[in-house]
């Protein structure tokens, strides 16, 4: 792999380092990533759309009308699902599951795959430090504007939580926060650039090496 350069808060590249191969250097396989794309949407899907059935509609305690001599057809229950305001027969339900399993080694092996394709692509951006000394949307934008990302869709990878970064960084367009140990598939492929600090490299390999290694 090619040395990436790294930067300092003016922009200037202050060295050059080697990224991990075994987290910056892996071969792609499209098949495992959208598994791993699919299984995480899907993980995080929401079951909005309810329907009661008859057990779950209100009213119909008694029997409408009585059996015979009415000259109307039979009934028990108002909460039948042939009446008006009764249950729903085969609706979608809240306990409808759209959970997918994955591996959890190919899951990871997945996010080393599109680390791998952002840093083939120069799209790995690497800091040096980012310090705040307080919450100011104007001063982190500045400071973007003298990196490489250009204005694009940027996920900015923390060592750890950072609130004034975090803060700062909410209300600039196409820019995310994340910390090194929640790397997730989807919010990387949704960004043009990863803007890492130099700390979180350390961090990423403490955190998925260490894990991999432990299996």
């Amino acid at each position: 792999m090619k040395k990436t350069p790294v930067y300092n808060s003016e922009g200037k590249i202050v060295e050059e380092i080697d990224l991990n191969p075994k987290i910056f250097g892996i071969k792609v396989k499209p098949e495992l990533v959208q598994q791993a794309v699919v299984a995480q949407m899907a993980n995080a899907r929401k079951v909005l759309a309810h329907t009661k059935d008859r057990s779950e509609v209100r009213g119909g305690g008694i029997k409408p009308w009585r059996q015979k001599g009415t000259g109307r057809a039979r009934h028990g229950s108002i909460r039948s699902p042939i009446w008006v305001g009764g249950g729903i027969t085969f609706g979608p339900t809240k306990d409808r599951n759209f959970h997918k399993r994955i591996n959890k080694k190919a899951k990871r092996k997945a996010l080393f795959m599109v680390l791998s394709d952002r840093a083939k692509e120069s799209k790995v951006i690497v800091l040096n430090e980012l310090i705040m000394k307080e919450i100011k949307t104007k001063a982190l934008a500045g400071l973007l504007a003298k990196l490489p990302v250009k204005n694009k869709k940027t996920t900015v990878i923390l060592p750890k939580n950072d609130s004034k970064i975090v803060k700062s960084a909410r209300n600039i367009p196409g820019i995310k926060t994340i910390q090194a140990d929640s790397l997730n598939i989807k919010d990387v492929l949704e960004s043009k650039y990863l803007l890492i600090i130099k700390e979180s490299l350390r961090r990423i390999e403490e955190v998925y090496l260490k894990s991999k290694s432990s299996k």
